[in-house]
């Protein structure tokens, strides 16, 4: 447990303290954290995992308030559901469809999705937009 929050959690809450300074002198930073469906959801027998990811959203909503009006600096969060990657190969069919089962659009993710979220995310046309988790879930999470 303490490993998955040292990683998940630690790991994104030290990269956000060492980054906003240069951001703040500056007036402008982009930062994307990536969460989880699992954060917002829960995934049962995942509760490190699952807790560490709703802790990312939090410290996301939370930095995001802090930052905001000191220049063009915004904060969001991503909530990715299954992505196809390499890891999928790992992990027993069954499982795999169980987890596909639970996504309304039927089918993974793909990579290049997750990219284009994060390159709108990043770019002066989400100037306006701070504090927010965006799924990018197949439709499994709407909230």
């Amino acid at each position: 447990m303490g490993r998955v929050y040292a990683v998940n959690l630690k790991g994104v809450f030290l990269t956000c303290r060492a980054v906003i300074p240069e951001m703040l002198a500056r007036r402008y930073g982009r930062i994307v954290d990536v969460a989880s469906i699992a954060g917002k959801e829960g995934n049962p027998t995942l509760v490190p995992y699952s807790s560490s990811k709703a802790g990312i959203i939090a410290l996301t909503k939370a930095l995001a308030k802090e930052v905001a009006g000191q220049g063009d600096i915004t904060v969001n969060s991503i909530a990715p559901g299954v992505v196809r990657t390499k890891i999928l190969d790992t992990i027993a069919p069954q499982t795999v469809h169980y987890m596909i089962s639970k996504i309304p659009m039927g089918r993974t993710g793909k990579i290049e999705e997750v990219a284009a979220l994060v390159h709108f995310l990043v770019s002066s046309e989400a100037s306006f937009t701070t504090g927010q988790c965006y799924d990018i879930s197949g439709g499994r999470a709407t909230y």
